[in-house]
């Protein structure tokens, strides 16, 4: 099949959600879409209170070599606590900081940031989940 006729027959459905809890009490969520063909996953954050929509409009994807992941700061409580992030392998990486728009660089290690102020889990290891994000070893 060429890309052409691959393209043509790819949909993109809703594949789950993954709900985000402080306390055992829901501050958010990320939609999780994904194509039929390629099984691509597509994400889409939702945080209690905001109802202004988001700067990516559409299906945000990720690029080939990086993931959808949370990362949560460990100095914050509530809504501001969570973001939604591609992160890739190994190595520094950086993330808009969604409170004050400011860029993050942290460590990542195998799809995980490793840093003081900030900790991560990957969207596709809880896809149907609610995780509480209070404590690091909620998330698969």
């Amino acid at each position: 099949m060429s890309d052409l006729d691959q393209n043509r027959s790819d949909k993109v459905v809703y594949f789950g959600i993954t709900n985000l809890l402080e306390n055992n009490r829901l501050i958010g969520a990320v939609d999780i879409w994904r194509s039929v063909v390629t099984k691509e996953l597509f994400c889409e954050e939702k945080r209690l209170g905001i109802l202004d929509i988001g700067e990516k409009i559409g299906m945000p994807n990720s690029s080939k070599n990086k993931k959808w992941a949370v990362a949560i700061n460990r100095e914050r409580i509530g809504k501001d606590k969570w973001n939604l992030v591609t992160i890739g392998k190994d190595g520094e990486d950086r993330f808009a900081d969604q409170l004050d728009e400011r860029d993050v660089t942290v460590q990542v290690k195998d799809y995980t940031v490793v840093d003081s102020k900030w900790w991560s889990f990957l969207i596709e290891r809880n896809i149907n989940r609610n995780v509480d994000i209070t404590r690091e070893g909620n998330a698969k």
